[in-house]
């Protein structure tokens, strides 16, 4: 009797070790992606060996990278509309929305470091680029001047370096640091610099992200119109003075608290302290809820 029982355990054991392993199983997506790539115009060259093989690990990755390429995709459809305009007004490429998309999968990410909000800024950059940060507003959380203040960056960036491949790639390693290391090793361009594998990875994340979502179904990703994420229209109210109760203030407004957070996410706490009387924007949806 003992030993039926531990052969009928020992089967029951393998059928959930079998079904585990096989229903968790997935597809690897295997497709042929171009064979000539640019960023924001600049050529990628391809002739050089090691920078096929760096693109090559980051499209295999983010075509696997099921969870989170698709989380992108649905997030882009709200959030690239808003990105858009503001890189054109500044005369940025448009395939720097797709650095956005590296930076943070385009939600308000917060860093180990301490940087936050879509474009990942550490608080002394953010200041630097005029955004508010303190204890009850963080500017950095607001994409539209967040993103105004990115264009800003990668303006001075383009600049310094004279082109946009290597002004992308400081915004990972810093102006000084990319400037350092072309001085160093002699060389003038990003595709011939050894840098530390987060930097040397980074444009070419940027450029398989790009290829991806602008021909997603071709890598696998068909997400149906109706399944990706919408912005809702809002109203704009002015404040110049302090809120001291920001719950109480959100039912004033026809809304709740996590509605007024949801759309405001750069106020910060649960007040918000304005002796200067500087004058806020808060968006209160009309819709959506």
């Amino acid at each position: 009797m003992r030993k039926i029982v531990m052969i009928v355990g020992v089967l029951v054991v393998s059928g959930i070790f079998i079904f585990a392993t096989t229903t968790q199983k997935k597809e690897t997506v295997h497709v042929d992606y171009p064979k000539q790539m640019d960023f924001a115009g600049e050529v990628v060259p391809y002739q050089i060996v090691d920078v096929q093989e760096r693109l090559d690990r980051e499209m295999v990755t983010n075509m696997n990278y099921h969870t989170n390429t698709t989380l992108v995709l649905k997030r882009a459809n709200k959030v690239f509309p808003i990105i858009e305009p503001i890189l054109k007004k500044n005369g940025i490429p448009d395939d720097f929305k797709y650095l956005a998309v590296i930076e943070s999968s385009l939600v308000n990410a917060v860093s180990p470091a301490g940087a936050r909000g879509v474009w990942q800024f550490m608080p002394a950059t953010a200041k630097e680029k005029g955004l508010e940060v303190n204890d009850y507003v963080d500017e950095r959380y607001d994409l539209e001047k967040s993103t105004q203040a990115a264009c800003e960056y990668l303006l001075e960036a383009k600049a310094k370096f004279g082109n946009w491949t290597s002004a992308a790639a400081s915004y990972n390693g810093g102006m000084g640091g990319v400037s350092r290391r072309l001085e160093e090793q002699q060389v003038e361009s990003f595709y011939d610099l050894l840098l530390p594998e987060e930097t040397s990875r980074y444009v070419f994340r940027i450029l398989a992200l790009k290829e991806i979502m602008k021909n997603p179904s071709k890598y696998g990703f068909d997400i149906p119109q109706e399944m990706l994420y919408k912005d809702f229209p809002t109203k704009t109210i002015e404040i110049d003075s302090t809120i001291n109760d920001l719950p109480s203030f959100a039912k004033t407004q026809g809304i709740n608290y996590k509605l007024l957070k949801y759309y405001n996410p750069w106020l910060r706490d649960n007040k918000l302290i304005n002796k200067s009387r500087k004058v806020y924007q808060i968006e209160i949806p009309t819709s959506g809820y």
